[in-house]
C-alpha cells in the first residue's frame, strides 16, 4: 500500500478522511482512487487521479505531469486491466482499456477546459500523446 508519510499517501488519508474530498492544490478537483496491482510485483497499489466522468465509466489521463514516459499505473493497468476505484465513499470494480482515438480526442478536449493544466501537461509530454483510460465498471 502506500506509507502514510509519502505525498501520494498523504492525499489518499484526506480522500478517506473527506469522504472524497481533498484540499490544497487539488482543491475542486474530481478525485479517485485507484486500487491496481503491480505489473512485475504483483502487489497491489493505490493511486490517487484526477478523473472525468463519461457516462457510468471513470477516464483518467496517464499524464505524469507532462513527463516523457507514462506512470507506473498506466503500465500497471496495461498488465491487468482488472482494478477497483474509491469514489466518495463507494468502491466500484472497473476494467480499464485504453480509449480508442476519436473516444479519447473528445475525453481530452473535455479534461482540458475543466482543468486547463492538462494542456501545458500535453505540450510538456509532446512528442508523447496522453493516454487517456476509460475504467467501465463491471457489473
Amino acid at each position: 500500500m502506500t506509507e502514510p508519510t509519502d505525498f501520494n499517501g498523504t492525499i489518499i488519508a484526506e480522500f478517506r478522511a473527506n469522504g472524497g474530498k481533498v484540499g490544497g492544490p487539488f482543491a475542486g478537483s474530481e478525485i479517485l482512487l485507484l486500487h491496481h496491482t503491480g505489473a512485475r510485483s504483483g502487489a497491489e497499489r493505490v493511486s490517487p487521479l484526477a478523473y472525468l466522468r463519461v457516462g457510468e465509466s471513470f477516464a483518467v489521463f496517464a499524464s505524469k505531469a507532462g513527463a516523457p514516459e507514462n506512470p507506473a499505473w498506466y503500465h500497471n493497468l496495461m498488465a491487468h486491466p482488472d482494478a477497483s476505484v474509491e469514489v466518495g465513499t463507494g468502491t466500484v470494480t472497473v476494467r480499464a482499456r485504453v480509449a480508442e482515438p476519436s473516444e479519447r480526442d473528445v475525453i481530452w478536449d473535455r479534461q482540458k477546459e475543466r482543468a486547463p493544466h492538462f494542456a501545458q501537461y500535453e505540450v510538456k509530454a509532446a512528442p508523447r500523446m496522453i493516454p487517456v483510460v476509460v475504467l467501465d465498471p463491471v457489473k
